[in-house]
């Protein structure tokens, strides 16, 4: 728990502190005088002003946001010898400069926090798929489990290599999320040809990239070892004599190929509420054993499914993912422009009703990722840091008038009519702003509500 809280804290206090750091570095730069740059909210907790700076700069006790206030007539009166410095007197460029500035530098810190991941390397499952689920795309296509995906290729684009099973999934929920079909480039177990499959995902009505849309797909996790891990006290699996560390060959006349397919035996091994024995052929110190095993049958989401109450599958094979300095830099940058532009059009699909608002996360589901992230290290926190910077750039560029995007707005209406935005009406929108922010805040955290009890 203190490690989520603490990795939540300093998420928010690094992308609060590099978006407010972009307005306020162009502010300085266009000319114009920054009274407060303040992180969070609320009564200041710590608060400094460098000597001969006219900035004073607060750490405040609330820390879900923050602002730069800056020398402006329409806040407070301003001396006639420093009108030049203030905001509202500045050319539209320089007030576009800085109200972009925020955005841009959050997804420019996911450009160096991807490149960053990059140089130092991360530890990523190898790309060798577990056999695919009953009725799923990838078993029509003719996948078995155990083939080793080497690259992928979506709708008319040329292939790309394939790194990691994480980079697969990447791939596919992109193709699927934009309506494309894939091919991938696979190799066989135990063989060194190769062979092009292609799955149709582009054909599947997508309104969530949740692990739904994975299973239908048929590539939910990448290849273990049918073999048994921890078992827990009197469990299914310790009472039939199971051990850790044995290896299953067959489950009734079914040949156990991986981990993916026996834990999706275990769950179909009920019948009317009740778990079905079955016999069990195993392989324990080299020599061949068969067992009765009778899963217990417990409810989940409203169906029974069955469980033996012990770790089914060794940790699948791990590959060491990195980059040199300038191919890691290029990648930080496409990796973030992709997501960028995934969101704006989840978002737009979600404006339009082709896509669901249980896509839409808030405070508590970035908290339980922040959490998570950091306890599998720093290259993984590093890179949740960078998926919700690029999140909170795109966020801030929505043409909502109390979101940076808005004001942008109001400048292109005062760039193409040369008058500006009128007191009554911004008063109007931003009424409107801030009810729509609500909404979306209540609706993501309803879904951080559901996710965690769910």
């Amino acid at each position: 728990m203190l490690m989520t809280v603490l990795a939540f804290v300093v998420a928010l206090g690094v992308l609060i502190a590099v978006h407010e750091y972009g307005h306020y570095r162009v502010a300085v730069a266009c000319g114009v005088k920054v009274l407060r740059f303040s992180v969070g909210f609320g009564k200041p907790l710590l608060r400094w002003q460098p000597k001969g700076s006219p900035t004073e700069f607060v750490l405040a006790a609330f820390p879900l946001g923050g602002y730069v206030r800056m020398l402006d007539e329409r806040e407070a009166p301003v001396a006639a010898e420093e009108r030049h410095l203030a905001f509202n007197n500045k050319p539209l460029r320089s007030r576009a400069a800085i109200v972009a500035a925020g955005p841009a530098a959050n997804l420019l810190l996911a450009v160096l926090l991807y490149a960053g991941v990059n140089w130092v390397g991360i530890e990523e499952p190898q790309a060798i798929v577990a056999s695919p689920a009953a009725g799923s795309l990838a078993q029509a296509a003719g996948l078995q489990g155990a083939e080793r995906v080497q690259a992928v290729a979506r709708g008319d684009r040329d292939w790309e290599p394939v790194e990691s099973f994480d980079a697969l999934r990447w791939a596919l929920a992109r193709a699927a999320l934009e309506g494309e079909n894939v091919r991938l480039e696979v190799q066989r177990p135990q063989s060194a040809a190769t062979a092009v499959l292609e799955l149709p995902v582009g054909t599947l009505e997508t309104r969530e990239a949740d692990e739904r849309l994975f299973e239908r797909i048929g590539v939910v996790a990448p290849w273990t070892p049918a073999v048994m891990g921890e078992l827990l006290p009197d469990g299914a699996a310790q009472r039939a004599g199971l051990r850790e560390g044995d290896k299953v060959l067959a489950v009734g006349a079914v040949k156990v190929v991986d981990g993916q397919q026996l834990r999706g035996l275990i769950r179909a091994s009920v019948r009317d509420g009740q778990g079905l024995a079955q016999d069990w052929r195993i392989e324990r110190g080299g020599q061949p054993l068969q067992l009765s095993v009778r899963p217990d049958a417990v409810q989940q989401d409203e169906q029974w499914v069955g469980r033996i109450g012990a770790f089914v599958g060794a940790a699948p094979a791990m590959t060491v993912v990195r980059r040199g300095f300038f191919e890691g830099l290029q990648n930080g940058a496409q990796r973030t422009w992709d997501l960028s532009i995934l969101t704006l059009r989840m978002m737009g699909r979600m404006v339009i009703g082709e896509a669901s608002i249980k896509n839409i996360s808030g405070p508590l589901t970035i908290a339980d990722y922040a959490g998570k992230s950091a306890s599998m290290g720093l290259t993984q926190y590093l890179a949740f840091l960078a998926l919700i910077s690029v999140s909170l750039g795109v966020l801030n560029l929505l043409p909502l008038p109390v979101l940076d995007g808005g004001h942008l707005m109001y400048y292109l209406w005062e760039g193409v009519t040369g008058r500006q935005v009128s007191e009554a009406w911004m008063e109007r929108l931003q009424r409107l702003g801030v009810a729509v922010l609500l909404l979306m805040m209540g609706i993501a955290f309803f879904n951080d509500i559901n996710r965690l009890l769910g």
